[in-house]
């Protein structure tokens, strides 16, 4: 150890860990991956998925590790960005612990598979948690809001809606994917309007899905645009 840090005063020397908010759509509503904690401190309570970043790995390869450990999902065909950090004195009862938070994105993943120091994997309802905040270990009700809210906001402005659906998919498809996570419904021809004019956002297929009734679906997959312009507002913004 560096001896200037063991002369640092009031320095205390951190764990780094990463935890996962993996969203997905089930049954039409949002759901994340939990996980529950085999080990102390929780054992037995509901937690994201995550762990130790090991000294010869990068923040995005323990995420990673962390994930298939868990849960035996491969990560690498999800969404995955980086949320923020999370380092309060106080989250985790072992020390002072700075965990790095990913977000991670998914159409309808299936079921996981509990291993490692967790107990098992299971998918929850995202509104039953976040009215309940105490039901999850450490700090991660408030990781979760937060993903939460940064993905909402990432339909305004990006393609990443697309990245829930199972391709091809139908605009109907698509158009759950906003309502599901903004709350509220919204007008399937003015969608359809916005959608098919956003350059890149998806590209037709040439084949359709029939429907019970009326025509049959058009069907789509997700096209080259990460970004759209103009963006698409949550009802009620300005």
């Amino acid at each position: 150890m560096d001896d200037r840090l063991k002369r640092s005063v009031g320095v205390e020397l951190s764990l780094v860990t990463v935890d996962l908010v993996i969203l997905t759509i089930r049954e039409g509503e949002a759901t994340v991956l939990l996980v529950e904690r085999g080990a102390e401190p929780f054992k037995g309570r509901a937690a994201l998925p995550g762990g130790r970043v090991r000294s010869d790995e990068t923040l995005g390869e323990g995420a990673l590790r962390e994930l298939r450990e868990e849960t035996d999902i491969d990560g690498t065909r999800l969404h995955l960005e980086q949320l923020g950090a999370y380092g309060d004195p106080g989250r985790d009862p072992r020390g002072r612990v700075v965990t790095i938070a990913y977000l991670a994105l998914g159409p309808d993943l299936p079921v996981p598979k509990g291993g490692t120091d967790a107990a098992h994997a299971y998918w929850a309802p995202v509104a039953e948690l976040l009215a309940s905040p105490d039901t999850l270990a450490f700090d991660h009700a408030r990781v979760l809001d937060d993903a939460l809210e940064r993905v909402r906001e990432r339909l305004e402005y990006t393609t990443v809606a697309a990245a829930f659906c199972p391709e091809p998919f139908t605009l109907g498809d698509l158009r759950e994917v906003y309502e599901v996570l903004w709350g509220r419904a919204l007008d399937a021809s003015n969608f359809r309007r916005k959608v098919t004019r956003s350059e890149g956002f998806v590209v037709d297929t040439g084949e359709q899905r029939p429907q019970a009734t009326g025509r049959p679906a058009v069907l789509y997959r997700r096209g080259p645009a990460r970004l759209l312009s103009p963006p698409f507002l949550r009802p009620g913004t300005v």
